[in-house]
This record gives structure tokens, C-alpha cells and sequence, in this order.
């Protein structure tokens, strides 16, 4: 087996987008930072999200069985690091953003370069993980923005696309 540091090492060359995973349900309002989101399918359209189960968030996605993957732009560092903060409550984190719904009525951040409101279809344990399949039912598009990816264990903004 590999030593872990190593692997997690290796991982941080992997640049990723940043976004903000919400719920909203019956179990109560939950949200965290991800980069750990990549697309699966588009018949039906699907995504997969990866939550540590450690994460005090983690019952909310499970017993809500909705979530929405908020991709955030260049300038939303900031509620990023908000929602990956272990000392701020819910309550807290969410002050940092104005929030919207769509179909599942989980949280939409209104200015994310794109938001992805999914049903959870599937959910899966691998090792210290939950892999949730999430299928899309709603889709909002931002308007022009730079995106925010993580690379080296640093945040890095990535410039707005220009129309060809």
C-alpha cells in the first residue's frame, strides 16, 4: 500500500473546481466546500459528489436525499472558505451568500458560474467516503465569470471566458 501523505500529495497536482454543495430538507438546511464533483453521465444527466462521512453535514445530504452543486466563480473565495470552516454554524456559512431554489428546493446560489439542483439516486461507501450519483433536474447558468479551481493546495483564478 502507499504511504497516504504521498497519495495526498499527488492529489493536490490534480486542479479541480471549487464549488458549494447544499441540501435542504426535511433533516434541515447543510452545505460544504467540494472539489471532490465530476460529471458521470448525461442519459440521465448525473454527477457525482464525494462527502467524507466524518463531516457533521454528512447525515443532512443522507436523510434530505437532495443536494445542489454550486460552482463558484473567481470572486466567491471567500464563501468557499466559509463553508469549509469547521468553527462556523449553518446559519453562519449561509449569511455569506444570497440563496435561491429550483426544482428540489435545495440551495441555489444566486452568482455561482453554474448551479446543478440533483436528486440523489444512488449512494455508495468507499473507504472513508460517501459517493453520492446525483441526478440533475435543474440547471442555472451564470453569467460570465472566471471560474475557482484548487491546485497545490492554493486557490487559483481562472479567467472569463471570452465568446469566439
Amino acid at each position: 500500500m502507499i504511504e497516504i501523505q504521498h497519495f495526498r500529495d499527488g492529489m493536490a497536482l490534480l486542479g479541480s473546481a471549487v464549488s458549494v454543495i447544499t441540501t435542504d430538507g426535511a433533516a434541515g438546511r447543510a452545505g460544504f466546500t467540494a472539489t471532490a464533483v465530476s460529471s458521470v453521465t448525461d442519459q440521465p444527466p448525473t454527477l457525482l459528489v464525494c462527502q467524507n462521512r466524518s463531516s457533521f453535514s454528512h447525515r443532512f445530504f443522507r436523510e434530505n436525499k437532495v443536494l445542489c452543486v454550486n460552482v463558484l466563480g473567481a470572486q466567491q473565495q471567500d464563501l468557499s472558505a466559509a463553508f469549509a470552516d469547521r468553527a462556523l454554524d449553518m446559519e453562519a456559512r449561509y449569511a455569506r451568500g444570497a440563496w435561491e431554489t429550483l426544482a428540489t428546493d435545495s440551495p441555489v446560489l444566486a452568482g455561482a458560474v453554474a448551479a446543478f439542483d440533483c436528486a440523489i439516486a444512488d449512494m455508495h461507501e468507499v473507504g472513508s467516503h460517501t459517493v453520492f450519483f446525483a441526478e440533475v433536474k435543474a440547471v442555472r447558468l451564470g453569467g460570465p465569470s472566471g471560474g475557482l479551481i484548487y491546485f497545490d493546495r492554493r486557490y487559483h483564478a481562472l479567467p472569463t471566458a471570452v465568446p469566439a
